[in-house]
C-alpha cells in the first residue's frame, strides 16, 4: 500500500445544504406518480428538472447581458446563449410563464409543459427527440403536476455552489432514487456512484479522449469531468465519446449531461455498440464503462470474424469477453481502461473464456484487478470486480507522473471487506475507502511509487505464477492472508468460557420457546 502519501479527494463531498433538500424534493414529487411505473414517471420527473435548469441559466445569461449598457441588445440574440452553451429558451417555455399559468384550467399545466418541450427541441437541434412531451396524460393528475412546478419555483437551487452544480446532484439524486425503485432494470442506466468514482480516481482521465461504448446516463463522464475541475484542470481537457443502446436511456444521457453543461458525442442516435458501432475509429486514451452483467442474447453469431475478436470469439451465451475486447480495441496506444464484470469473468473455463482471458494475460495488457464488497449495486446482488487493461505498461504519463514498467506484473487488490452500510441492503464505499484502493494502485504503477504488498489487502503478482494457477484472476488466490493476532487465551480457558455462553443461550432458548407456547394458547392453537 501506498506509504507516506497524502489521500487524494475521490469526489467532492455533498453540501449539507444540497442533502437537505434532496429527500424532502423526492418526496414531494413522488407524490406525483400516483399509479404510475417508476420507468415511466422517471421521464415526468427529470424532464421537469431539466426544464428548470435551463430556464435558469437562459435567465442567468440574459441578466448578464441586461447588466451592461454596452450588451443589453444582445439579451434577444440567440448567440449570445448559445456561445456559452446556454439553450435558448422561447418566452412560453421559460419557467416563469409555466409557473404563472400552473393552475389554468384551459390549457392545462401539462399541456403548457409538453408546447415548451417541442418550442425547446425546436429552436436546440441538439435536443430534438430526446424531451418528454406527454404532460398532458390523463393518468398525470394536473393539479398534483401544479404543486410539483411550483415546488421546484420555491426551491432555491443557487446557494454557495454554482447553480448547475446543485441542480447536477439533484437530478443524480434522482436517478439513484429511480434505480432503487425499479430494481434490475435501473441498472441499465445507472452505476453506482462510490464505483464511479472508484474508476475515476484509478485511471486520472486529466487529458484526451474519454470513451464509454454503455454509457447508460453518462453517470462516468459527470464524475470524470468533476475529477478534473477538483484538480484545477478544465472541462476543455477532455474530448467525450459514448454510446447507448436503450434509446430513453440515451435521452437521459443527454439531459444529464447538458444539465451539467457537458459536451459529448453520444453518437447521432441510440444504438448497440457490437452491432453499429457509432464510433469506429475513436483510439480512446481513458475508457470506463459498466457493461450489462453476463448478457446472453447479444448476437454473438451476426459478428463472426470480426476485428475485434483478437484473443478470440466470445461465446454466444455471455458477452463479458466481447465487451473487453471491444474496450481493448478502442483503447489508444497509451490508453487506460476500467470497467466493471461480474465476478464470473475472473475463473469462468466455459466456452472458450479461460482460453480469451488466457490470451490477454500472455499479451500482459491486465493491468490491475479489483474484487469489490458485495451489496454496492442497488440493482443486483452479483458479486462484481474492477478490470484495468493498459495497450501499454512499460511506461507513460499521467498528468506529471511517470509511470514504472509494469510488464510482466499485475497488481491484485481484494477489496471485499471493506465499505459501509448505508441501508439494510446497500453499502457504499466511503471517500478513504475509494482513497485507499486508488492510492495503492498509484504507488504500484508510478515510477518512485511506495508500494508495499499487504497481507489481505494487495499483491503484485508475476505473469508466470499466475499462468501457474490456470489464469485465474481471482485476488483471493494471490492476496496473502492478513496474519491473525495470537490467541492468548488458554485452551481450557475458552472451552469453559464457551460452554458456559452455550448453556445460558440454551435456557434463553427454553424460556422464549415456552412462551411462544403460552401465546398461541390464547389464541387457540397451543398444544
Amino acid at each position: 500500500m501506498a506509504r507516506g502519501r497524502p489521500k487524494r479527494t475521490a469526489a467532492e463531498p455533498i453540501s449539507p445544504s444540497i442533502r437537505a433538500f434532496e429527500a424532502p424534493l423526492w418526496a414531494a414529487a413522488d407524490k406525483l406518480r400516483g399509479n404510475m411505473d417508476a420507468a415511466e414517471y422517471k421521464h415526468v420527473a427529470l424532464g421537469l428538472i431539466f426544464l428548470k435548469y435551463i430556464s435558469d441559466r437562459f435567465n442567468e445569461r440574459h441578466a448578464e447581458a441586461m447588466a451592461d449598457p454596452e450588451l443589453c441588445f444582445m439579451a434577444w440574440e440567440k448567440d449570445w446563449y448559445v456561445a456559452e452553451n446556454v439553450f435558448w429558451v422561447p418566452e412560453n417555455a421559460r419557467w416563469e410563464y409555466l409557473k404563472d399559468n400552473a393552475t389554468s384550467t384551459r390549457p392545462t399545466i401539462g399541456e403548457l409543459i409538453d408546447t415548451a418541450m417541442i418550442a425547446i427541441e425546436s429552436e436546440n437541434p441538439t435536443l430534438k427527440g430526446v424531451l418528454t412531451k406527454n404532460y398532458a396524460r390523463p393518468e398525470l393528475d394536473q393539479t398534483k403536476l401544479a404543486e410539483v412546478v411550483k415546488l421546484f419555483s420555491d426551491l432555491a437551487f443557487r446557494d454557495q455552489h454554482h447553480g448547475q452544480d446543485v441542480l447536477g446532484r439533484v437530478y443524480e439524486y434522482f436517478l439513484g432514487q429511480f434505480a432503487i425503485a425499479e430494481g434490475k432494470r435501473g441498472g441499465q442506466y445507472y452505476t453506482a456512484g462510490c464505483v464511479v468514482r472508484l474508476l475515476v480516481a484509478m485511471i486520472e482521465p486529466f487529458k484526451g479522449r474519454v470513451y464509454d461504448p454503455c454509457c447508460g446516463s453518462g453517470g462516468m463522464f459527470v464524475q470524470s469531468e468533476q475529477f478534473i475541475e477538483a484538480h484545477e484542470g478544465g472541462r476543455n481537457d477532455i474530448s467525450i465519446y459514448g454510446q447507448e443502446s436503450n434509446p430513453t436511456t440515451w435521452r437521459l444521457a443527454k439531459m444529464n449531461l447538458a444539465i451539467r453543461g457537458i459536451e459529448a458525442n453520444l453518437g447521432s442516435k441510440w444504438a448497440d455498440s457490437f452491432h453499429e458501432d457509432m464510433h469506429p475509429s475513436i483510439k480512446a486514451d481513458y475508457i470506463l464503462a459498466n457493461p450489462p452483467f453476463n448478457a446472453s442474447d447479444w448476437g454473438q453469431e451476426r459478428l463472426q470474424g470480426d476485428l475485434r475478436w483478437q484473443f478470440g470469439t466470445p461465446p454466444t451465451g455471455n458477452a463479458n469477453f466481447g465487451w473487453v475486447q471491444h474496450i481493448y480495441y478502442h483503447l489508444a496506444p497509451h490508453g487506460i481502461a476500467g470497467f466493471v464484470l461480474a465476478n464470473g469473468s475472473l475463473s469462468s473455463q466455459q466456452s472458450g473464456e479461460g482460453e480469451i482471458r488466457q490470451k490477454l494475460i500472455e499479451k500482459d495488457v491486465i493491468d490491475c484487478i479489483v474484487a469489490l464488497p458485495g451489496q454496492l449495486f442497488s440493482t443486483t446482488q452479483i458479486p462484481v470486480c474492477l478490470w484495468f487493461v493498459a495497450r501499454d505498461k512499460s511506461n507513460g504519463i499521467v498528468k506529471d507522473k511517470k509511470l514504472r514498467d509494469r510488464r510482466g506484473d499485475v497488481l491484485f487488490i481484494d477489496a471485499r471487506n471493506i465499505g459501509t452500510m448505508v441501508t439494510r441492503t446497500l453499502k457504499e464505499l466511503t471517500a478513504d475507502d475509494v482513497a485507499t484502493i486508488a492510492d495503492t494502485y498509484h504507488a504500484w504503477r508510478e515510477k518512485g511509487g511506495k508500494y508495499e504488498d499487504v497481507p489481505g489487502f494487495a499483491k503484485s503478482v508475476k505473469i508466470e505464477d499466475i499462468a501457474a494457477k490456470r489464469f485465474v484472476l481471482t485476488p483471493g488466490m494471490y492476496v496473502d492472508q492478513a496474519a491473525r493476532a495470537p490467541d492468548s487465551e488458554a485452551f481450557s480457558d475458552k472451552i469453559t468460557r464457551l460452554t458456559a455462553t452455550l448453556k445460558t443461550q440454551m435456557e434463553r432458548g427454553n424460556v422464549l420457546d415456552q412462551e411462544i407456547c403460552n401465546q398461541l394458547k390464547k389464541v387457540g392453537y397451543g398444544w
